[in-house]
């Protein structure tokens, strides 16, 4: 099959923006969601050429893709390219998550839900500035089981200003509770010179020489409770796996829509500028939004297979990384037991995976990094 197969969906609207986000969003702006949308769909109509006949994947994610409008939601959801993809996944704030919309969601040919749970303690949630308490994030996945989804993942975070080690395995309890099918457990990184820095500064200092106590002990629970721990940060049950998420990590081609979104297609990178309303202006008058453009070269598509590819649990092909990997340091590496090479195939021990980056970069080719 030609053509790009995996399709992402920037809804950049919030209620209110987290003082530890990093991504591009836009508090409230109820009045654009409606002229967003339709720049959404002008951004695809002309870039449909370079998608494939069926889709494998299609990601709304954002911000808070539950907060648009939710009229404005509907029509693109009704709009996405037919005949239905595979894998169709909806982040949601839990707060957001009424029994109306996840039945809309449904019928609008969602199958999947990202729901933001990022901590089940009301303190923890207070210092992210989530809105959601934990009674509305049980609520929400209740919600969703109503609905018909069968595949709802939640997102944990650990290293919170304030959290314990209690409290983490309180989190994990609870969310293992509830039976999702796919977990997402990420480390809590506050960009220097944000607000939340400035507050929680010392703490986050503090939280850094635990993290790899955390991660070790988040890898063990969800594995005793039968999860898959299929990517560094991502666990899943049996095929649960997010389709979509593992399309990057494998190197694939992909199609981004929307303000700051990314797209790497036949050895082209572009990521649209976030300005809301240079996008919709151009879209208004059809004309490709303005962007960023990086040509990829060969050693650098290489280099970017490898480091992500490591981070899954089966092993990338060496044919596809050669250029990139350091024969010498592989074998160090498995002499070390950090990696091994299987069937043509690389990958990280456990042990290797707990050490991540750093055995990565160790295996780079010298000057590749």
């Amino acid at each position: 099959m030609s053509g790009v197969r995996h399709l992402y969906l920037h809804l950049p609207f919030c209620a209110h923006r987290c003082g530890y986000c990093d991504f591009v969003t836009l508090v409230g702006r109820a009045d654009r969601h409606t002229a967003y949308v339709d720049a959404l769909l002008a951004e695809l109509r002309l870039e449909a050429s370079l998608l494939a006949d069926e889709l494998e994947t299609v990601y709304l994610g954002g911000g808070t893709p539950t907060f648009t409008e939710p009229e404005a939601l509907a029509r693109l959801l009704g709009a996405l390219p037919a005949p239905p993809a595979a894998e169709v996944t909806v982040e949601a704030n839990p707060e957001t998550v009424t029994p109306a919309l996840a039945s809309r969601l449904r019928r609008q040919g969602a199958t999947r839900v990202s729901l933001g749970a990022q901590s089940f303690q009301p303190e923890l949630l207070a210092v992210l500035e989530r809105r959601a308490t934990p009674v509305a994030v049980r609520s929400a996945f209740y919600h969703l089981r109503d609905a018909g989804f069968d595949n709802i993942s939640l997102d944990l975070l650990y290293g919170i200003p304030g959290q314990s080690a209690s409290d983490l395995e309180l989190d994990l309890a609870e969310a293992i509770a509830l039976g999702p099918e796919h977990l997402s457990c990420y480390e809590l990184e506050a960009k220097p010179g944000t607000r939340f820095t400035h507050v929680h500064g010392e703490e986050l200092v503090r939280q850094a020489d635990a993290m790899e106590g955390y991660f070790e002990f988040v890898v063990a629970t969800l594995r005793g409770a039968g999860y898959r721990w299929y990517e560094t940060a991502n666990f899943c049950r049996p095929g649960r796996q997010a389709r979509h998420n593992i399309a990057y990590w494998q190197g694939r081609d992909y199609l981004g829509i929307g303000i700051g979104a990314v797209s790497t297609v036949n050895g082209l990178r572009w990521r649209n500028r976030p300005s809301l309303g240079g996008y919709v202006r151009a879209l208004a008058e059809e004309r490709r939004p303005p962007r960023e453009e990086e040509p990829l070269e060969p050693h650098v598509q290489s280099r970017e297979r490898l480091m992500l590819g490591l981070r899954l649990d089966e092993p990338v092909p060496l044919a596809e990384v050669e250029g990139a990997v350091d024969g010498a340091a592989l074998a160090r590496m498995e002499r070390l037991g950090l990696a091994r090479r299987t069937g043509g195939g690389l990958a990280l021990t456990t042990r290797g995976r707990f050490l991540g980056g750093g055995v990565t970069a160790e295996l780079l080719t010298p000057g590749s990094e």
